[in-house]
């Protein structure tokens, strides 16, 4: 793990949660009030540390009936949307989004099961964005929603103190972006909703204003312009006698000139680190970049004590990948597997899980096979719900790397 320097130790990377607002009238109607911490540490191999830490914060009624504020905090980021309700007719909203702070757009290379620390950097990000959502269906129960961003989004890069000082960073660059889809239903930036479901297809578009290589004698590319293009079908059901509840998500996604920087990030058991995580347990965060891939988690909680105070939790998950790099794999096939105890308080505001997990396709120094350990904690201020809550990103997180230098 990260050592002791010059008195300050090097400090958790802190992750946004990068939500939208939401279903219905697509501008989140529901208040909320959320803390979400979560930690994930790997027994093998020595990797970046990965963690989240932030407030979430959604105010309908914001000053006047028709705005909303939302707002996401974390140690060095803020992302922030202003929205408005029935801008454009009863059923298309629009919002306007800025986003920004440290360490937001920082890489971190993994090969071949190992962090290569001098091939590794920081990044810095500014966001302005705008939004429309339109609803289809308001007299459906389950709402089918448009979704436009459009954004500009400025990258700064700097190498740290581990990057090899030949290894140079990509020049800092302006990036437009634009993202489109639709969903039919949405899913609450909870820790697993009683009940939630989803059927979604995207389509991302980055266009850079720099394009120049960097690396070892410019040995990595960074393409004009890259297109992503993913689906997405989970659901999550509690049984009404019981009270066991599953979760199945199902994402699949293709690129087109997908580079390290707009690749897609699998790997690790961070749920709530962006609206799909891609998670595949035992594995380093992000330890795979991929251009194209086909991912399937699943999650089951049984409680064991009364009014499911206490609950055992296993989840697994298993990946095809079609990696940006071919010297990254372990395989084209990647699996993992968990098991925890999940603890709710007795008013349902706090809820924490202590998860151990084995990657089975693990690649290490030691051999095949990893296990990592992952602590997730949500404190629900508010302690208001919905089942129709949405975002929008597939792999993006909003990450910083140092609370306290690098």
């Amino acid at each position: 793990m990260n050592e002791l320097r010059h008195l300050a130790f090097r400090s958790l990377p802190i992750l946004l949660l990068a939500a939208a607002p939401a279903a219905h009238a697509q501008i989140d109607p529901v208040a909320r009030n959320l803390v979400q911490l979560g930690y994930n540490q790997p027994m093998e191999g020595r990797a970046p540390i990965a963690a989240y830490a932030y407030y979430y914060y959604n105010k309908p009624d914001f000053y006047r009936t028709n705005l909303t504020l939302r707002l996401a905090v974390a140690p060095t980021y803020v992302d922030s949307d202003f929205g408005f309700r029935g801008a454009l007719g009863a059923q298309t909203d629009l919002s306007l989004g800025l986003a920004g702070g440290g360490f937001a757009d920082s890489y971190n290379e993994i090969r071949g099961g190992r962090w290569l620390q001098k091939e590794s950097f920081d990044g810095h990000s500014v966001e302005l964005s705008g939004n429309l959502y339109h609803l289809f269906n308001p007299a459906d129960q389950i709402p089918l929603n448009f979704v436009l961003h459009t954004g500009v989004h400025g990258s700064i890069y700097t190498a740290n103190n581990d990057t090899s000082p030949n290894f140079r960073v990509p020049d800092d660059m302006t990036v437009f972006n634009v993202r489109t889809g639709l969903r039919y239903g949405g899913i609450e930036p909870t820790l697993f909703p009683d009940l939630a479901m989803e059927l979604a297809v995207w389509y991302e578009g980055e266009f850079r204003t720099v394009a120049d290589p960097y690396g070892f004698h410019n040995d990595r590319q960074v393409r004009p312009s890259s297109h992503l293009f993913w689906a997405s079908a989970a659901l999550s059901y509690t049984l009404p006698e019981s009270k066991q509840n599953f979760f199945v998500r199902m994402v699949a996604g293709t690129s087109v000139n997908a580079d390290r920087l707009s690749a897609y990030k699998l790997g690790g058991f961070l749920p709530l680190v962006a609206e799909y995580p891609l998670s595949i347990p035992g594995y380093f965060y992000q330890e795979f970049d991929a251009r194209q891939f086909a991912l399937i988690n699943a999650s089951y909680i049984i409680p064991i004590a009364p009014n499911e105070r206490w609950n055992l939790m296993f989840n697994g998950a298993t990946a095809g990948i079609d990696y940006v790099d071919a010297r990254q794999s372990p395989g084209n096939w990647v699996s993992g597997v968990g098991a925890g105890i999940l603890y709710n308080a007795p008013d349902d505001r706090f809820k924490v899980i202590v998860d151990y997990a084995y990657g089975v396709d693990a690649q290490r120094d030691t051999g095949h096979g990893a296990s990592s350990v992952s602590v997730l904690l949500q404190w629900d201020l508010g302690k208001n719900h919905s089942h129709s809550f949405q975002h929008t990103q597939p792999h993006r997180w909003a990450g910083w790397n140092w609370i306290m230098g690098r």
